[in-house]
């Protein structure tokens, strides 16, 4: 069986909520399509445990991306006087959530941490694959086939676009390809309560906000976020178990 993640971000609850559902054997393989540290405090915990499993492959999210760029691909390292120069993208990973990562990682053995990095740094952008005769490319947010000049001007390369650029609900999705992507949370597109994976033409969001609060807040836009995990063989869908309550008249 073929199974697609995103977006963990350090929730080692909802992680492991959907691990113990799909129960993953070695004829399986799990996809996972990046952001799997920053904002909740287990990211780099859950990245290793990835990395440890030979039938888990990664692509590369915007959060790893911010990382690299913050203390790996400058050579600054963890050398906190070099990283006041560096202070522009090390904002940018901080204002999204990576302080729990850094913070994590000035903790772990400098070996392990060179293992992270170069494992990080050799991660594909996308993906792609044929399951029962259809075909997916798997990516984090867009599709190296939707780069054009035009973009240049917002994004440094095409790698940088991949990870980052956010799909709108009335962007047309080319190749003939289902495009499976993450990034952009759920709620962006569709109004369900919970969060859940949302289907478009040629396309599968599956980012339904694991990276938010557990504890739903009404008045934000990411409220009753949980992990969610596609199975492509045959489409079934599988979300982390949460213990909030829906009452009948918050769904209308």
């Amino acid at each position: 069986m073929i199974y697609v993640m995103s977006d963990i971000h350090g929730n080692m609850r909802r992680f492991n909520s959907i691990m113990k559902q799909i129960n993953l054997t070695e004829n399986d393989t799990l996809y996972i399509l990046g952001d799997v540290i920053d904002r909740y405090h287990d990211g780099i915990k859950i990245l290793r445990k990835i990395m440890a499993m030979d039938n888990v492959k990664m692509l590369l999210g915007n959060h790893e991306y911010m990382m690299l760029q913050s203390i790996y691909y400058n050579g600054i390292g963890m050398d906190s006087k070099k990283l006041h120069g560096n202070y522009g993208i090390l904002r940018l990973w901080y204002d999204n959530g990576g302080y729990v990562t850094h913070n994590y990682l000035k903790h772990i053995k400098k070996s392990i941490r060179a293992e992270i990095f170069e494992y990080l740094d050799a991660l594909p952008v996308s993906i792609n694959l044929t399951v029962n005769d259809k075909k997916f490319k798997l990516v984090h947010a867009a599709p190296e086939e939707m780069y054009t000049d035009y973009y240049s001007f917002r994004y440094r390369d095409i790698k940088e676009f991949v990870v980052w650029h956010r799909l709108h609900k009335h962007d047309t999705i080319p190749g003939d390809y289902t495009l499976i992507y993450g990034h952009t949370p759920t709620v962006n597109f569709q109004d369900d309560v919970p969060l859940k994976i949302y289907h478009r033409d040629h396309g599968i969001n599956i980012d339904c906000g694991a990276g938010t609060a557990e504890k739903p807040d009404l008045f934000h836009c990411f409220c009753f976020g949980r992990l969610a995990c596609l199975r492509l063989d045959d489409m079934k869908e599988f979300y982390s178990e949460e213990d909030y309550k829906i009452e009948k008249n918050e769904q209308t």
